[in-house]
């Protein structure tokens, strides 16, 4: 029965009726006028809240109830994890995906126009890379760093579909990048590599150099995980 919520609210959304930051009605008013149960209609928040179209707060007041909001990559991101882990989705297709998307950006970004908005994403990038240089930086967070400074770089293409398929592929590989990282025995220099690439790559965009981009990011990602899978197969053969 909370197929009749999801779908109301797509007919709505769609006619301009509700639009990201409207606040649905209650869970009594939704019950009493589909004339289901409100359970079906807290099923159907979970469902849009996992989506990413929604965001419920708890209590009374101005802020309680569910907000309509705009995250795509949410679902998806949490989808492609679910089957990483199950092995459905092989990793290597991913990485191969990303491939596809990231050097065709890089040649799309080069060719955009000059705007505030692409020299702020190149300075935030550039933030992102100094934030990297430093030596102390927990490795969770040298991850995180990494993902943002490759989705940063792919929305100068002007793609928000492309943007946030990357944001979610980054979603779903990075337990994987991060159990992979554990077990490398020279993880610093595989660290001061990845880094060398970033500012080669980086450079380029700068310069807009869509063609040496894209190569810089066909090598950087290629290295990477060709040297994950090489030390993986490693430590397989030692156990």
């Amino acid at each position: 029965m909370y197929t009749v919520v999801l779908d109301w609210l797509e007919e709505r959304l769609r006619s301009g009726e509700i639009s990201v930051g409207d606040k649905l009605p209650g869970e009594r008013h939704l019950a009493e006028e589909f004339g289901i149960s409100r359970a079906s209609v807290r099923e159907a928040i979970r469902i849009l809240d996992a989506m990413g179209l929604v965001r419920s707060s708890t209590g009374s007041g101005p802020n309680a109830g569910a907000i309509v909001i705009a995250e795509p990559s949410a679902a998806l991101g949490w989808a492609l994890r679910m089957h990483v882990a199950n092995r459905s989705l092989p990793v290597r297709d991913l990485v191969q995906t990303r491939l596809l998307l990231e050097t065709q950006s890089a040649r799309e970004a080069a060719a955009a126009a000059e705007t505030p908005g692409r020299a702020a994403v190149l300075g935030r990038a550039a933030e992102l890379v100094a934030a990297m240089e430093d030596p102390d930086l927990p490795d969770e967070r040298f991850h995180a760093h990494d993902a943002q400074f490759h989705i940063l770089l792919a929305s100068l293409a002007g793609n928000v579909v492309v943007e946030t398929i990357m944001a979610s592929l980054r979603q779903a590989t990075i337990g994987y990048v991060q159990e992979t990282v554990a077990g490398l025995d020279d993880w610093p220099q595989v660290r001061r590599t990845l880094q060398e690439q970033h500012r080669e790559i980086l450079r380029a965009f700068q310069e807009r150099r869509g063609a040496d981009a894209a190569a810089a990011l066909r090598e950087h990602i290629t290295w990477f995980f060709g040297h994950s899978a090489a030390a993986q197969e490693g430590q397989d053969r030692r156990a």
